[in-house]
């Protein structure tokens, strides 16, 4: 099976200051909005188990464009892609197996292709859960340039994907740091979660500022209030999107996808997600 605040009140009040400031003015005429923004499967797993040709169909409607997944639904990924691009979904991104040996990584690049995919996401990117050694950082830098040149070679590009323990620090520093920095920025690239960045005691604007271009796509995953720091659906929790979506837009970023762990009803929570994103400026 496939495997993720508030909108900003007091508009009014701004748009009644505008006239008299330079500032709003210049801020109104430059604002920016997301042109396209997906999710990632997962988030409605529960619901593409049943009529999953009407529960993407609802998606779409709710004003998502892409989508990333794992694997396709229906007879085959071309009747599954077709099916997509009729109700106006893009897929963009598929599952990459870390530890796959070449005859399972040819299998795992002949389905994202088939999907018409651009990239392959390798969603942890360690052999181990953890802590992360000098020597554990090495090996997983070296595995994502192999992979990174292995995607090249199949038209396609590399993404890892953060969790908060790349954010812990260790004999090397950050883990994150050592990946980004030993890695090939030409070949590897990283999906970047801004929950999980944020989880782990960092700043996602900082880190994207740290590093630009290299991020494609973003996990636009938002933290609830509160020291559990528990997961919360985009636009309803704690996360200055806003400024990051500033940041991204300035670096090119294209890819925007919703998430959220532990979800209890995907459908409100992408539908919620994506009536702030359509109204969020930035």
């Amino acid at each position: 099976m496939l495997t993720r605040r508030g909108f900003i009140k007091g508009s009014a009040v701004a748009a009644a200051i505008v006239p008299f400031s330079g500032i709003g003015i210049f801020s109104c005429s430059s604002a920016h909005r997301l042109k396209n923004f997906g999710f990632i499967s997962g988030i409605i797993g529960k619901e593409l188990e049943g009529d999953w040709k009407e529960v993407l169909k609802k998606a779409a409607g709710f004003g998502y464009t892409e989508i990333e997944t794992g694997n396709y639904l229906g007879d085959s990924p071309v009747s599954f892609v077709k099916y997509l691009k009729s109700i106006g979904l893009n897929p963009v991104a598929g599952a990459l197996n870390f530890n796959a040996n070449d005859q399972e990584l040819r299998e795992n690049f002949t389905l994202i292709n088939s999907l018409r995919m651009k990239y392959a996401v390798v969603y942890w990117p360690w052999f181990t859960g953890g802590p992360f050694s000098p020597e554990e950082c090495r090996k997983s830098a070296d595995r994502l340039n192999f992979l990174g040149q292995q995607c090249k070679n199949h038209g396609l590009t590399l993404c890892w994907h953060n969790h908060n323990r790349e954010f812990e620090h260790a004999d090397t520093g950050l883990p994150f740091d050592f990946l980004m920095e030993n890695t090939d920025k030409d070949l590897v690239h990283c999906e970047l979660d801004l929950y999980w960045v944020k989880k782990g005691g960092a700043d996602p604007l900082e880190i994207l500022k740290k590093y630009p271009g290299r991020f494609p796509i973003l996990h636009v995953k938002d933290m609830a209030p509160g020291p559990d720091m528990d997961f919360e659906c985009p636009g309803s929790g704690i996360i200055d999107f806003p400024s990051i979506f500033r940041e991204a837009h300035a670096q090119g970023i294209k890819h925007f996808m919703v998430e959220r762990d532990n979800v209890p009803d995907g459908m409100a929570c992408i539908r919620s997600a994506a009536e702030y994103l359509k109204k969020v400026t930035f």
